[in-house]
C-alpha cells in the first residue's frame, strides 16, 4: 500500500516591506541547494513507505518493540543478584583515602557477603553502581558541595586493586575479615561439620584450581579418599604472600641505601609471616587428624582384623611352621651384631664430617660481613671495570652496587667465602669480573634471582 500525496501549487507574491528602500543594482543569481530530510518524523515516513505500512500498523509495530524492551529490561534487572547494594556506614562513608591500606576494599564496593568469592563480573558492575551513586558531580547536585569526593576516591581505589588480580591476591592474603584462626576442638559438635567448612576456605590460597582441592568428606568415606585428603593438605602448596603488610620508603627519601634497607627488611617480613601461615596450617591439619573419627574406625578394623588372623592361627602359631636351626639361628644373629657395629661406625662417621661441616659454616658466617666488604672492595679497586683512564658513570656504579648487593645477599656464607677467594685469586680485573658473573650466573640457575636483575654482571 502506498502512500501519495497531491501538490498543490499556490501563486504568491512577495511585496516588500512598507517603508522599505527601493532595491539598488541588479538583484543577485538564484541560488539552487540541495535539501536533506532528516528528523524523526522524516525517520517514521521512511520507515512506512520501506516496510509498506500504514499509519495504523505502523504505531502498532512500534508499540509492541517497546513493550519487549521493556520487558527485556525488567528481566534484566530481575537477574541482577544485588551486587554493591549493601548499607554503607557512616564510618565506610568517613574513610580516608589517604589510608587506603586500612579500608576494607570488599565492604567500599559492597561486596562484604562475598569477598573473594566475588567474580570479575560482579566487582564491576558494583563498582559502576558505587561510581553512579558517589560520582562528585551527582553531590554537588545535592548539596552543593563539591569538593566532598573522599569516597568516590576509596571506591576507585578499591576498584583499582580488585579489579587486578595480582593486586587483589595481595589483599586477599592480608583481608582481616576473613577468619583464618583454627577451631578448638568441640566434644559435643560434628567434626565434619566444624572443620569441612575450615579446608574449603583454606583450598582459596591452592596456587593450582581451588575447586581440585578435596574435600574434608564424611563417615562414609573410603581409606584411600582419607589418605588422599591428608597427603593433599601436608603437601600444600600455597601461593600466599604477604606484601601488603610491606613499608614504603621514606618520602623524599633519595638514599639509596634506605631503599635498599627497606626492601631488606619487607623480605625478612614476608618470609617470616608466610612461615607462620604454613605453620598454622599445618597445625590446623595435625589438629584435624588427631580427631578424625574415621581414623580412629580405620585403626579398629585394622586391629580387629589382626586378631581374627590370630584367632585362626591358634594359640601355638601357625600350624605347619618350619623349625629353626640353631647354628642357623646363631649365625644371623652374628651378622646382624656386625651389621649393627658397622652401621654405628659409619654413623659416628657422618657425625664427625657434619661436625666439621658446621665448624666451617660457622666460621664463614663470622667471615661473611669481611668476605662482602671485600668483593665490594674488589669490584671499586678495579674501577668498576671501566677502561683504564675512564671514570664509571653514577649509572653503572649504581647498577653494579645494586647487583652486587643482590649477588651476595643470594649466596650462602660458605660461597661467599668461596668467590672472594676467586677474585683475590684472578689475574686481572676482566678474569674478577667473570668470576662474580660465573656466580650471577649459579644463583640464576638455582632460581634465588631472575636473570633480568644482572645487567652489569650478566
Amino acid at each position: 500500500m502506498s502512500i501519495t500525496t497531491p501538490v498543490v501549487s499556490l501563486p504568491v507574491t512577495l511585496s516588500a516591506p512598507s517603508g522599505s528602500a527601493a532595491p539598488s543594482g541588479s538583484v543577485s543569481a538564484p541560488v539552487k541547494r540541495k535539501l536533506v530530510p532528516v528528523g524523526s518524523a522524516y525517520a517514521a515516513h521512511a520507515r512506512r513507505a520501506a516496510l509498506r505500512r500504514s499509519f495504523e500498523d505502523d504505531d502498532k509495530a512500534v508499540e509492541e518493540a517497546r513493550r519487549k524492551a521493556a520487558e527485556a529490561a525488567a528481566a534484566g534487572q530481575e537477574q541482577d543478584d544485588g551486587v554493591g547494594e549493601e548499607p554503607e556506614s557512616r564510618a565506610l562513608l568517613a574513610s580516608d583515602p589517604k589510608e587506603w591500606k586500612k579500608l576494607d576494599m570488599y565492604a567500599v564496593l559492597g561486596l562484604s557477603s562475598l569477598r573473594y568469592k566475588a567474580t570479575p563480573d560482579q566487582i564491576r558492575r558494583a563498582h559502576r553502581k558505587k561510581v553512579l551513586r558517589h560520582h562528585p558531580d551527582k553531590k554537588a547536585g545535592s548539596s552543593g558541595n563539591t569538593s566532598d569526593d573522599s569516597f568516590f576516591k576509596c571506591v576507585a581505589k578499591a576498584f583499582e586493586i580488585l579489579d587486578n588480580p595480582e593486586k587483589r591476591r595481595q589483599f586477599d592474603s592480608y583481608d582481616p575479615e576473613v577468619d583464618d584462626d583454627i577451631p578448638e576442638p568441640k566434644a559435643k559438635v560434628d567434626f565434619f561439620a566444624l572443620y569441612g567448612p575450615v579446608f574449603e576456605r583454606e583450598a582459596r590460597f591452592h596456587k593450582g584450581d581451588p575447586s581440585e582441592a578435596p574435600k574434608l568428606g564424611s563417615m562414609d568415606s573410603s581409606r584411600a579418599e582419607v589418605d588422599e585428603f591428608y597427603n593433599f593438605w601436608y603437601n600444600f602448596d600455597s601461593w600466599r604472600s604477604f606484601e601488603w603488610y610491606d613499608k614504603e620508603v621514606n618520602e623524599g627519601s633519595d638514599s639509596r641505601d634506605d631503599k635498599r634497607y627497606t626492601e631488606k627488611k619487607n623480605k625478612s617480613e614476608r618470609e617470616r609471616r608466610k612461615k607462620e601461615d604454613n605453620a598454622r596450617r599445618r597445625q590446623l591439619v595435625d589438629q584435624t587428624l588427631s580427631l578424625d573419627p574415621r581414623i580412629k574406625k580405620f585403626k579398629a578394623e585394622e586391629k580387629a582384623a589382626r586378631e581374627a588372623k590370630r584367632a585362626a592361627a591358634g594359640k601355638g602359631g601357625k600350624p605347619g611352621a618350619p623349625k629353626v636351626d640353631p647354628k642357623e639361628e646363631e649365625l644371623k644373629k652374628k651378622e646382624a651384631a656386625e651389621a649393627a657395629a658397622a652401621a654405628a661406625k659409619k654413623a659416628e662417621e657422618e657425625k664427625a664430617a657434619k661436625a666439621t661441616d658446621k665448624k666451617a659454616k660457622e666460621a664463614a658466617r663470622k667471615n661473611l660481613k669481611k668476605s662482602q666488604k671485600a668483593v665490594r672492595a674488589a669490584v671499586t679497586a678495579a674501577n668498576y671495570f671501566q677502561p683504564a683512564g675512564t671514570s664509571p658513570s653514577v649509572q653503572v656504579v649504581e647498577g653494579q652496587l645494586t647487583e652486587l648487593d643482590l649477588l651476595l645477599d643470594a649466596l650462602e656464607p660458605e660461597e661467599v667465602a668461596a668467590l672472594k677467594k676467586d677474585v683475590d685469586a684472578a689475574a686481572d680485573d676482566a678474569a674478577r669480573k667473570d668470576k662474580i658473573v660465573e656466580a650471577a650466573k649459579k644463583v640464576v640457575a638455582a632460581g634465588k634471582a631472575d636473570q633480568a636483575r644482572f645487567a652489569q654482571f650478566a
